[in-house]
């Protein structure tokens, strides 16, 4: 088993908990004091790229021996020559091919394509207690930054405020406001997507979001999540609460409407509900059920009006793959997501997001391998996001360029989250009056925010950034979490830019896979990606030969 790195005294970084591939800790606390790579990049920023104490330090890398098949196994390939891709305006001139002037900006779609400012975007917040509390810092960042964002699965069935009328919504106050705070900063840049399940679908959540807002919000259909292999879960600590989910029609796990249940609770026996949504193609046999379910839910969204439509795809084995980029692009989806184990979620049951479905990187190798299976017999291929386990600029290069040129964003869902942890708990210290608004959990700036500043405009590195954009009396309005967003996503598209100007390419979609080698021969086998002692071998055999 591959033990990933806990600390890095380069950078300063220390993670709280065991530390995954992504560089978080397996489990994200909201109130957590700090200070993993994220955490202190959600404040300072691209400062982040670079080694701690400048002039008393020299530092160097121990990343070098590449053990399994892993996205850490991928190395990003430099040149020495050369420049692909420059923006409209530049030379090819020492002058001009600098980072900063690397264009991260990309696009999806099928018919209309839509601008993302970056290649990324959140993973599905839904349901859960966190993407409740924090959506304000999660939705104004990204609108702000100009990024999709995802709402999740069964927001309408668990918000008790929601109106349903012979099981069809009529108002659900808490999609109202998730969708209406990011189109109030959305400048033309992302996108706000709306996620259906099962219980979605019977909900009539899709009919009434294009009556409310037409062409305003991206539908999206679920197949499942790289996390886990059934529904969406939450966990209810309130017996009432649990009472009315089952009444809603979700599964409610133990049974609150048994008295055994019932007094086992009040005796503190049992002290949490756990809430489940249902699988789907239940009922059917063979992929061509799948596809011709697929087809029928397809055309009833657009029968209601919806331009554009994605779907999300777990880590199923091959078959589901191959289903879930065939039949999307068949019926000419705008996006795929497609959501590899090792990622992470709310609430998914932990031995089952362990050791169930297939690791990203394979996933994503196999993905490539199927889309230009479609593309060489001429078929076009939807496009597509790789999802799972993702937080850094690196991760970021290394799956545009593994899945290139199919791939035009990266989801990311628990990096992306911590911002808003880390704003919101800044924010209800600072202005002790926010606090519950924001969901503040500490009492006093702990030292890794202290050492930094005591108020905003010296703690985050872009306050001035953002400021700049929404003018300085609306800045009054914005969230610090989505300020805290905003910096960590400075960081990311710096350290993109740099990446991308190392391997000269000076636009996303000259990012290719040449951009690429194995750190093993395992990794080798399992993507197509040559070792790294073996890409440019002949040529180089040329150069030494010749003359």
């Amino acid at each position: 088993m591959v033990e990933w790195q806990k600390n890095n005294d380069a950078l300063g970084s220390v993670n709280r908990g065991n530390a995954a591939e992504s560089g978080l800790c397996t489990l994200c606390r909201a109130d957590c004091k700090g200070r993993c790579e994220t955490w202190l990049s959600s404040m300072y920023g691209r400062e982040m790229l670079y080694p701690r104490d400048y002039g008393l330090v020299t530092a160097g890398s121990k990343n070098t021996t590449h053990i399994g098949v892993n996205y850490d196994s991928l190395r990003i390939q430099g040149y020495n020559y050369g420049v692909h891709g420059l923006p409209p305006g530049l030379k090819p001139i020492e002058d001009d091919c600098v980072f900063p002037n690397v264009n991260t900006v990309t696009e999806f779609g099928w018919k209309e394509k839509i601008k993302s400012r970056v290649p990324m975007m959140t993973g599905a917040l839904g349901s859960t207690l966190i993407a409740e509390k924090y959506w304000d810092s999660f939705a104004v960042g990204a609108a702000l930054v100009g990024f999709p964002v995802v709402i999740g699965e069964n927001v309408v069935g668990v918000d008790r405020n929601s109106i349903l009328e012979k099981g069809r919504i009529k108002d659900s106050p808490e999609l109202n406001r998730r969708i209406d705070t990011y189109l109030r900063y959305h400048d033309g840049y992302g996108a706000i997507i709306v996620q259906m399940n099962v219980e979605d679908t019977r909900n009539g959540v899709a009919e009434y979001v294009i009556e409310k807002y037409g062409d305003k919000v991206i539908i999206e259909l679920k197949w499942g999540q790289g996390a886990k292999d059934i529904g969406g879960e939450i966990q209810v600590t309130d017996l009432d609460y649990a009472i009315f989910l089952k009444e809603r029609g979700y599964i409610v796990d133990p049974d609150p409407t048994r008295k055994e249940v019932q007094e086992a609770f009040k005796h503190h026996a049992i002290k949490s509900f756990a809430r489940h949504s249902r699988l789907g193609y239940t009922g059917l046999n063979s992929p061509a059920d799948v596809r011709k379910d697929f087809e029928k839910s397809v055309s009833h969204l657009r029968g209601l009006g919806y331009k554009r439509i994605t779907l999300k795809t777990g880590s199923y084995g091959m078959e589901a793959l191959a289903m879930a980029i065939r039949y999307a692009s068949d019926f000419e989806l705008d996006l795929l997501t497609i959501d590899g184990s090792a990622g992470g979620t709310g609430m998914s049951p932990w031995n089952m997001m362990e050791y169930w479905g297939v690791p990203s990187l394979v996933l994503h190798a196999k993905a490539f391998e199927y889309a230009k299976v479609m593309a060489d017999s001429g078929k076009r291929v939807v496009d597509l996001s790789f999802a799972g386990g993702l937080a850094r600029e690196d991760h970021i290069f290394k799956a545009l360029a593994l899945g290139a040129p199919f791939v035009k964003l990266i989801c990311m869902g628990r990096s992306l989250m911590i911002p808003g942890f880390l704003g919101s708990n800044i924010e209800g210290v600072i202005r002790p009056e926010r606090k519950a608004v924001v969901n503040g959990l500490w009492d006093k700036l702990p030292t890794g925010v202290s050492e930094h500043g005591s108020y905003p405009e010296e703690i985050f590195t872009t306050y001035y950034d953002v400021q700049n954009k929404v003018g300085e009396e609306e800045m009054k309005n914005i969230p610090y979490g989505a300020i805290a967003l905003w910096t960590l996503v400075d960081k990311l598209t710096a350290g993109l830019q740099q990446l991308m100007a190392g391997a000269r390419k000076f636009s996303v979609p000259r990012i290719s896979r040449n951009d690429l080698f194995s750190g093993n021969r395992e990794t080798e086998a399992e993507t197509g990606i040559p070792y790294l002692s073996e890409i440019g071998n002949q040529s180089a055999l040329d150069i030494l030969k010749k003359g």
